[in-house]
């Protein structure tokens, strides 16, 4: 729903932002956002209805607005039919919207609410630019680029289809929390002593059978590593073991657990790929299965294992032991892996992606 009153805005430097489906495609736009807001810009966001977004959008002078959502698959379902009505009608909230706020561009994260509102600002002129996280676009975004000016990718090898406009290496934003983030305030905190930290997460909404294979290797994984466990909203196991501590979702403090990290165990999505490359974390990916998805986590696992940056371990080849073994060899290779992050090119994303925005109005 919208959020009213609007506030007061400069009429030559309002924007509206695009992103939702997922939090991954609304948090790295967040850092985005407050620096807009630092420029003087005036912020209207649009998301799905049930207006998840909105949450991660509290205590920012952001106007937010709800709008429908048909999810695009890339397989045949019925629901398809009565998804494409549902993107139809976005279509003409979105116009009705974009006539009524008047932004002088548009910034979409992608996702399958962003369609629409892309299709309707090329509609009304208004110039967009598009980020894609991933190594490979996703369904919205591809669908998405030949209706967008400008076109900003995290990894310099993507490639995007059709697409004759401008293409931008920007990375991908990262939550200025994480980067000031204090291992030794995460370790005091949590009592956690000198023992190596293995910290685990599986996402914003957790993973069943990472969870799972962790629980089982605990007897081995504890000689050697406090297990910080992630597990996901309702996931908690409640087992209780000296050095295993488990959390639903760390919102608070979650720079600070990165931080006192020694070993993260972690999913391959781009946002959680990009923090673990930033900070220069030893880190074991187990990526996504491109069976329960459209297989960008293995896209971007390979290319992370491809630089030297990650040890990677397939879900289908995921169990206990084979858990164990593979942190066992990335501690082996531990001082090659830190070398290789050492290297990683940080780039000063926001600022390029403010860049790229200001140049369109």
């Amino acid at each position: 729903m919208v959020a009213e009153p609007m506030p007061k805005q400069n009429d030559s430097r309002v924007i509206a932002l695009v992103g939702g489906g997922s939090a991954g495609h609304v948090v790295p736009a967040l850092p985005l956002v407050d620096q807009l807001l630092i420029k003087q810009w005036t912020v209207h966001f649009i998301g799905t209805r049930s207006g998840f977004e909105e949450k991660l959008l509290r205590g920012r002078n952001v106007t937010f607005h709800g709008i429908a959502a048909g999810k695009l698959r890339r397989y045949l379902d019925w629901r398809n039919l009565t998804d494409l009505g549902r993107i139809a009608w976005a279509v003409v909230e979105s116009l009705v919207l974009l006539r009524r706020i008047r932004p002088k561009v548009v910034f979409s994260k992608g996702g399958f609410v962003s369609l629409p509102l892309v299709f309707a600002a090329w509609l009304l002129r208004v110039p967009v630019v598009a980020h894609e996280s991933d190594l490979t676009p996703g369904l919205a975004n591809r669908l998405a680029a030949p209706f967008v000016k400008t076109f900003c990718i995290s990894f310099a090898e993507t490639v995007v289809s059709r697409f004759r406009g401008r293409i931008v290496h920007t990375g991908t934003p990262i939550r200025p929390e994480l980067l000031a983030g204090d291992g030794d305030k995460g370790r005091i905190a949590l009592a956690l002593g000198d023992k190596k930290i293995l910290l685990v997460t599986g996402g914003s909404l957790g993973a069943d059978r990472l969870n799972q294979v962790v629980r089982e290797a605990l007897p081995t994984l504890l000689q050697e590593y406090v297990v910080i466990h992630v597990c996901g909203e309702g996931k908690v196991s409640g087992e209780a073991r000296t050095g295993y501590l488990e959390f639903e979702y760390v919102s608070e403090g979650w720079g600070d657990l990165l931080g006192a990290a020694d070993v993260v165990l972690s999913r391959a999505g781009a946002n959680a790929l990009f923090e673990l490359l930033t900070l220069a974390k030893l880190n074991l990916l187990v990526p996504l299965s491109a069976k329960a998805s459209r297989g960008d986590q293995v896209a971007n696992a390979d290319y992370a294992r491809s630089q030297g940056y990650s040890q990677v371990l397939l879900e289908s080849a995921l169990n206990a032991q084979s858990l164990c073994e593979a942190l066992s060899g990335l501690e082996k290779n531990r001082a090659q892996h830190l070398q290789r992050l050492a290297e990683f090119r940080r780039l000063p994303t926001v600022d390029l992606l403010v860049d790229e925005i200001e140049a369109l109005t």
